[in-house]
């Protein structure tokens, strides 16, 4: 598991301290510690990933909010879907950066556009995936609910929705890798605070090391709410098997 990771930092480190690769291309890790931690204490990194996780959480509780309930009913009515899915479907084939310039004009270049294209992001992914799920639950546990007298809407509080949200969940991993590849893009557009800006000022600074350590960092802190989320789960739904 871990003989890849390993070999990679082998060859970063021939490359760049054998000098193979100059600083100005591939950095040292010893000069991306440096970085790291110059942007901690001289630009306020700590506060910059605060901000972006921010975002990031306010986009997916509010994309959650819109595609579980949605989705929980174009699963369960056939007319529902029917009525959505024409609309839904092509947002998933269509690049997401297209439409910042939409959101800009709508938003402007503040907080709400960079929540807004994160929500975007999120949302045309989450909606699928909640279908699907609700979908996929057994015909024979609907039949079973029905034969015992509930109604539909019954059959979906008590049946569908719980058989749905593990697999429901387990898409949460999916969905905050999507976020955290996006808010980098997200905070592109009048970069201020968030690692967006932590990337930009790499770019007009001329430090690849700084921008080796937004990439090391964004991927460290993908890991560990990656490992959160899959923790969350099997705390909550223990009755799998995992």
């Amino acid at each position: 598991m871990l003989v890849m990771p390993v070999l990679v930092i082998v060859l970063w480190c021939v490359a760049s301290y054998g000098g193979l690769a100059s600083q100005d291309f591939l950095p040292s890790p010893t000069g991306v510690v440096k970085g790291t931690l110059q942007l901690f204490f001289e630009y306020q990194l700590a506060t910059a990933i605060w901000i972006s996780t921010k975002r990031i959480l306010i986009a997916f509780l509010l994309a959650a909010a819109v595609a579980f309930p949605l989705g929980i009913m174009m699963g369960a009515f056939a007319p529902i879907e029917a009525l959505f899915d024409p609309i839904m479907a092509p947002l998933r084939y269509m690049p997401i950066s297209a439409f910042i310039p939409l959101l800009i004009l709508w938003f402007g270049i503040f907080e709400a556009q960079k929540v807004a294209f994160l929500f975007l992001g999120t949302f045309v992914f989450l909606l699928p995936v909640v279908v699907t799920a609700v979908k996929a639950v057994p015909e024979e546990l609907v039949q079973t609910a029905r034969t015992l007298g509930a109604t539909r809407f019954q059959v979906v509080h008590s049946v569908l929705v719980p058989a749905a949200l593990p697999e429901i969940f387990d898409s949460f991993r999916v969905m905050n890798a999507i976020a955290w590849t996006y808010v980098i893009l997200a905070e592109a557009v009048n970069p201020q605070y968030g690692l967006g800006y932590m990337v930009e000022l790499a770019r007009t600074h001329s430090k690849p090391s700084w921008s080796f350590a937004g990439l090391v960092v964004i991927g460290g802190i993908g890991l560990l709410t990656d490992f959160l989320i899959k923790s969350l789960s099997r705390l909550l739904f223990r009755w799998r098997d995992h």
